[in-house]
């Protein structure tokens, strides 16, 4: 029972509610008026509760053990002992070229975690990124080389892949990131500096939903939010619930000196799970593509200084032609002007949905086609010249280009 199910028992012990005990109270005989002259009709008893030890309440709500350690911190050290043995260690080594061109070696560190037992680990893109060389060391300070399998700098994953005995891999269980609630238990396990692996920390998620912009400029949407302490070396490492399971991948800090600040930012399990089947059949993950080059955000400002039929949508300037929407005959901007000393192009198409759901912003965008793979057909509702149409688009892999 928990300190609440305590708190409503004590609150409810009344004339109207529960009785701890053997037997209720007896209730006080009525007193006739003078002028009854019927015989009153019994107050019937209420029924005998059942019995409840209170010391079992107590045990249940408050468990102490005998080194003064509550059910909540067992519950912690359970997960420290599950999932610290697949936590792991990324070591990298980048060549830099000095002013004369030497190459002159630079160490890098970072976190990571099993994923099964055919050796795939996976970590931040961007602690392996450039890196000619990569080492995995486990928790009984086993260091093996590692290989990258696939990557997805979008999303700052990558997938890494070492030969071990089966004895060194202890795969993670994956939780699901959809359910969490702001204020749910949080738990970091990593390598904070590079010298300190199998380091716990713990806290509460702070906010979901945050959106963190990448290393190719793009946004990293659906991110979670922590206050559990993150540090540098801890990129990689695994979020935890009060379970063990895996809820993100612990990828960003924001602090003015470099070091925890109360601010940690995780990519979402949901989004590992959706990206690696490709990582581990093609070696990238194939984002989902429509084929704008550039487009105009609309607000009501841009709307009236442009005079378009409505506040909000997505102004097509220009699209690549060999793209999806440009074979459907989809527009991108007809004629340019100039307003004030800036080139404006407009009468483009303009963007309004997809499948129904809105389109405000190019980030917007990549937010909804999260949702599609490679393959999808999505049906795209845009205005032109005021009127509405709408199309069937099968996304495509976003061209690298």
């Amino acid at each position: 029972m928990t300190m609440t199910a305590l708190f409503l028992l004590a609150c409810s012990l009344g004339n109207n509610s529960i009785y701890i005990g053997t037997q209720p109270p007896s209730l006080p005989p009525e007193t006739p008026t003078a002028t009854a002259t019927a015989t009153p009709t019994p107050t019937p008893l209420p029924p005998t509760p059942t019995v409840l030890a209170i010391e079992d309440l107590i045990n249940d709500i408050a468990f102490i053990d005998e080194f003064g350690r509550d059910f909540a911190e067992k519950r912690i050290i359970d997960v420290y002992k599950k999932v610290s043995p697949s936590v792991v260690n990324v070591n990298t080594q980048i060549l830099r070229r000095s002013f004369f061109f030497e190459a002159i070696p630079e160490e890098g560190a970072g976190s990571g975690f099993v994923l099964d037992a055919e050796g795939h680990i996976l970590t931040n893109f961007h602690v392996i990124d450039q890196a000619q060389s990569i080492e995995i060391t486990f928790v009984d300070e086993t260091t093996l080389p590692a290989e990258l399998v696939g990557a997805d700098p979008r999303n700052d994953i990558a997938l890494l892949r070492v030969d071990a005995p089966q004895g060194l891999l202890v795969p993670v269980k994956l939780g699901e990131s959809a359910g969490l609630q702001v204020g749910q238990r949080a738990v970091v396990i990593g390598n904070p500096f590079g010298q300190f692996g199998s380091t716990l920390t713990t806290g509460v998620i702070s906010a979901l939903n945050r959106s963190l912009r990448g290393q190719d400029g793009r946004e990293i949407t659906g991110i979670i939010q922590t206050d559990a302490a993150i540090n540098q070396g801890n990129s990689g490492g695994p979020l935890l619930d009060s379970a063990g399971q895996v809820i993100g991948i612990n990828t960003a800090i924001f602090s003015p000196s470099g070091t925890n600040a109360g601010v940690g930012f995780a990519v979402p399990v949901d989004t590992i799970r959706r990206v690696l089947p490709d990582l581990l059949e093609l070696g990238r993950y194939r984002h989902p593509w429509l084929g704008i080059r550039y487009a105009y955000r609309i607000t009501p400002g841009l709307s009236s200084l442009l005079e378009l039929p409505i506040d909000e949508g997505l102004l097509l300037v220009e699209l690549y032609s060999d793209g999806p929407l440009a074979r459907q005959h989809v527009q991108g901007a007809q004629e340019e002007v100039i307003v004030g000393n800036q080139r404006v192009f407009i009468d483009g198409d303009i963007i309004k949905a997809i499948d129904g759901q809105p389109v405000t912003s190019l980030e917007q965008l990549d937010v909804v086609l999260t949702a599609y793979q490679v393959g999808d057909s999505v049906e795209v509702t845009y205005l032109r010249r005021s009127e509405e149409a709408t199309v069937v688009v099968v996304l495509e892999e976003e061209a690298i280009r």
